[in-house]
């Protein structure tokens, strides 16, 4: 009896954890507590309708996700991200990535095993065909296919500790595979940005299946650091800013949105 309440408690700490979680990091990415706000377990308490130890683990979540940090005063702050932090971010992806990409060359996959990413290969080449780059839904469906090419390059790796460290590298909204895309359609042309970014999806995908590790690697990194392309231009455009994920805690000076 005595073990089973205990598993019952732990099932609803663990219930108010997420909840918790899911209610201060939306909280965080909306921008409704700003870059510099302090966050007390007492006040996280009262606004996230939680107790105090899941409150607590929720912020120390956040923290190891990158969106908090501890505050001098005790408890936790959010933090703010330069435009040189945000490319920090997507380069320690690009390097996560392209070892993805390696170790995945280096197991040498049968074609079956590699279907999969052919047909997300496949898939938009497809998209690149329907929409000419140009309508108005093309960004959501590239990026929607792009992050499935993305994970299966993860998944094909086939590596526990470094798929761990890739979901914690994309956990900061900004830093996610196809977080940008929405937003750099609105700087700069999508159209060649789609073939750019196809062509090397096709490389990829042919380095893997040649078991090329070292140009599987050199691809990827290269591949991913598409995202920190025209960022300068994004972060200076309000109507593109806002289609960042998380862009109230990137400091940009002057910003007028």
């Amino acid at each position: 009896m005595h073990t089973a309440l205990t598993e019952g408690r732990l099932d609803r700490v663990g219930v108010q954890t997420m909840k918790a979680y899911a209610a201060l990091r939306e909280l965080i990415l909306d921008g409704q507590l700003a870059p510099g706000a302090r966050l007390s377990e007492m006040s996280m308490v009262k606004r996230l309708g939680v107790s105090r130890t899941p409150a607590r683990m929720a912020m120390v979540r956040l923290k190891e996700e990158g969106l908090v940090e501890p505050a001098s005063s005790g408890g936790f702050s959010v933090r703010g991200f330069t435009e040189l932090e945000v490319l920090a971010a997507i380069e320690i992806r690009a390097t996560l990535e392209g070892l993805a990409a390696r170790f995945a060359a280096e197991r040498r996959l049968m074609p079956s095993q590699l279907e999969p990413l052919w047909h997300s290969v496949t898939s938009i080449n497809d998209i690149i065909s329907q929409t000419h780059g140009t309508s108005a839904d093309a960004p959501a469906l590239y990026a929607a296919m792009n992050d499935r090419f993305h994970s299966l390059v993860s998944s094909l790796a086939d590596c526990e500790p470094l798929s761990r460290q890739l979901e914690r590298a994309s956990a900061l909204p900004f830093a996610a595979p196809s977080a940008l895309i929405p937003a750099r359609a609105k700087v700069s042309d999508f159209h060649t940005m789609l073939i750019v970014a196809q062509d090397q999806h096709q490389s990829v995908y042919e380095a893997i299946g040649r078991h090329e590790g070292t140009r599987a690697e050199s691809l990827m990194r290269e591949h991913t650091r598409l995202a920190s392309r025209n960022l300068a231009r994004v972060l200076s455009s309000p109507e593109a800013l806002t289609l960042v994920p998380g862009w109230p805690l990137i400091r940009v000076p002057d910003r007028t949105v």
